[in-house]
């Protein structure tokens, strides 16, 4: 199994885009210290050669794009589930990432026995919601205060999953000595900052909704074992962040409307605009998931906004996403009037680890 990342086309389909996008996710989760889930898909894969089970027939047989569809995620987040919910003891040695374990027989045996519980985990997107991004949307927000826009935001978030970011507001952040938010606040972020400080400024977060097509909700324990599912066992204090996260949720759910991105951003730009607010719309890790039509129509909405946009009442976009060319993510930013150009801030890390400023 080869762990270069090979580029493809997001929209190949067939067997060898199956076999690539998880040579591609065993190299992109060793590039981000996850070798465990990198160990896990490695086996998965190994089930391509050989598929026993209707689990592995459906993967071998995708019929979708399997790295749109993030097909390696959504295998592995079922066998994790299995592991956090303690229904697959076996797999507790290639969790604590032993040596001398044969990771192929093991998921072989496990996906055989399980095989009824592992098939609906292909059924739907992975849900990858991190509160860790949340640092790069503030980062970003510091900066268009420093464009002259007015500081006080209306946020839009779309790929929501849970709603983590829609909580933002909640909690605290140390941007290489840049300290915004309550402290100590829900949950605490100081990335490791390379590069200037971003600037100083007061900002205001007015509001905060967001969307998704399988929205999750943190109050209910099933729901959010699924979430954890997705989260990749080696980030142990991801798992803290997520248990803070739904403390936060119990106590004060987020805005989180069940909707696909295009439908939700047409709607919220269709409302009505307060002065001296800058409405912004956010997303992190999601862009790949959106159909090419939805992005399209999510694009041809912020540029109308945009057009109509006035110095009182501007419009911005905020996207932390991978640039699947150089492998590695990036935060872009562009603004309506006067930053119509996309502008890249900063490289970052996936989960929140570093931020990288650029400018």
């Amino acid at each position: 199994m080869s762990e270069r990342y090979e580029f493809i086309d997001m929209n190949e389909t067939g067997p060898r885009a199956v076999r690539t996008a998880f040579a591609n996710q065993v190299a992109y989760c060793r590039a981000n210290d996850a070798r465990v889930t990198a160990r896990v898909v490695a086996a998965l894969a190994s089930l391509l050669d050989k598929p026993e089970s209707e689990f592995a027939r459906r993967i071998a047989g995708w019929k979708g794009a399997p790295l749109a569809d993030a097909l390696p995620l959504r295998a592995a987040g079922g066998i994790h589930a299995l592991h956090l919910s303690e229904a697959a003891h076996e797999l507790a040695p290639i969790y604590a990432d032993s040596e001398d374990i044969n990771d192929e027989a093991v998921i072989a045996g496990v996906v055989r026995r399980h095989d009824a519980v592992l098939l609906p985990w292909l059924a739907g997107p992975p849900q990858t919601n991190e509160a860790g991004r949340s640092s790069n949307f503030i980062a970003a927000m510091l900066w268009l205060a420093d464009q002259g826009l007015p500081p006080r935001f209306e946020c839009m978030e779309i790929g929501s999953s849970a709603g983590i970011n829609l909580m933002i507001d909640r909690y605290h952040y140390d941007l290489g000595g840049v300290h915004v938010g309550p402290q100590p606040g829900a949950i605490a972020f100081a990335p490791d900052w390379r590069g200037n400080h971003p600037p100083m400024h007061k900002i205001e977060i007015a509001s905060l909704k967001g969307c998704d097509v399988a929205p999750v909700d943190l109050t209910d324990p099933a729901q959010a074992l699924r979430l954890k599912a997705y989260i990749w066992p080696e980030h142990e204090i991801r798992f803290a962040r997520i248990e803070s996260a739904i403390a936060e949720a119990q106590e004060a759910k987020p805005k989180l409307a069940h909707a696909n991105a295009a439908d939700f951003v047409e709607a919220e730009l269709a409302k009505p605009q307060a002065a001296g607010t800058t409405r912004l719309l956010m997303h992190s890790i999601v862009w790949q998931y959106v159909p090419a039509d939805q992005q399209a129509r999510v694009t041809a909405a912020m540029e109308e906004a945009g057009a109509r946009a006035t110095p009182e009442r501007p419009v911005a976009w905020v996207a932390l996403e991978a640039n699947r060319t150089v492998h590695h993510h990036e935060l872009v930013v562009r603004y309506w009037p006067g930053g119509e150009a996309p502008k890249k801030l900063a490289h970052a890390h996936a989960h929140g680890a570093w931020v990288e400023w650029l400018v």
